[in-house]
């Protein structure tokens, strides 16, 4: 709608980027780094942060590393569901036809784990996205889904994904035996001042643009105004390089960016 006015090829702040270029982060590198040792011990990994940070982001893009002859990934977005639906959920990742009782269906996901692993030397990764909406029936099922040969063995990998608030929820007591069984527990911190400003310029450069469209007043208060969220930063830009084409704007400026803040906000 206003590439042509600023020049660009195409939107590189929107989800449609053409472009595969991932701009990494320390936050997407710490927790890539993280994630291949988890996929080499087994067990859980938590990787926790605010809304945008990227954490969904970075397990994809782990995700897509793994060699489908080598791993069985399980990729798991509904999380406010109960403990019978999480079961058929995981199940049908598996490729299982699951049983109509709960028993029934464990017994029938820890057979196929055991299977894909011993007969066939694939590991199950099971990726858990928000997290913190799951009930406690299910965290509590999970360490036991994760309990082979007497517990004496890691076939299987768990990636649960949330807000900071899935920390809270495992500190608690009643969920001590699960917390003793994680491996990883990675809080995302989000894109610093540095990395945000590299990364919308680099973003612009990606679409043909090589000329200042966001000046550096501009840059500190998107910045500021993003509060470390990559999503928050790029509907932040997307705004100004709108409200900018329809000011007939030379330059995205402060006064610009804060129009855009106050539309974005919710009042």
């Amino acid at each position: 709608m206003y590439n042509s006015y600023w020049a660009m090829e195409y939107n590189p702040f929107k989800k449609n980027d053409k472009s595969d270029t991932t701009y990494k982060t320390a936050d997407f590198a710490n927790a890539i780094a993280r994630l291949e040792h988890l996929k080499k011990t087994g067990g859980i990994g938590i990787f926790t942060g605010l809304a945008g940070v990227g954490k969904t982001f970075a397990v994809r893009e782990f995700s897509k590393t793994l060699n489908p002859n080598l791993y069985k990934v399980v990729y798991i977005s509904l999380s406010t569901v109960t403990v019978l639906e999480f079961y058929k959920s995981l199940a049908y990742g598996l490729d299982l036809d699951p049983p109509n009782k709960k028993v029934d269906i464990f017994r029938a996901i820890q057979e196929r784990i055991v299977t894909l692993s011993k007969d066939k030397r694939i590991t199950t990764v099971v990726l858990v996205d928000e997290a913190n909406y799951l009930q406690t029936g299910i965290l509590n099922d999970i360490k036991l889904l994760l309990n082979f040969d007497m517990d004496s063995k890691d076939y299987a990998v768990f990636v649960l994904a949330g807000q900071p608030l899935l920390n809270n929820i495992l500190s608690k007591q009643v969920h001590e035996s699960l917390k003793q069984r994680i491996v990883i527990n990675y809080n995302f911190h989000g894109i610093t001042k540095e990395e945000a400003k590299d990364y919308i310029k680099t973003r612009f450069a990606l679409c043909g643009v090589h000329t200042e469209i966001i000046n550096e007043n501009a840059l500190e208060s998107i910045c500021l105004c993003s509060n470390g969220s990559i999503r928050k930063l790029n509907t932040l830009v997307d705004k100004c390089l709108l409200i900018g084409s329809m000011n007939k704007a030379n330059v995205i400026d402060t006064e610009i960016v804060m129009s855009a803040q106050n539309e974005i906000e919710l009042v």
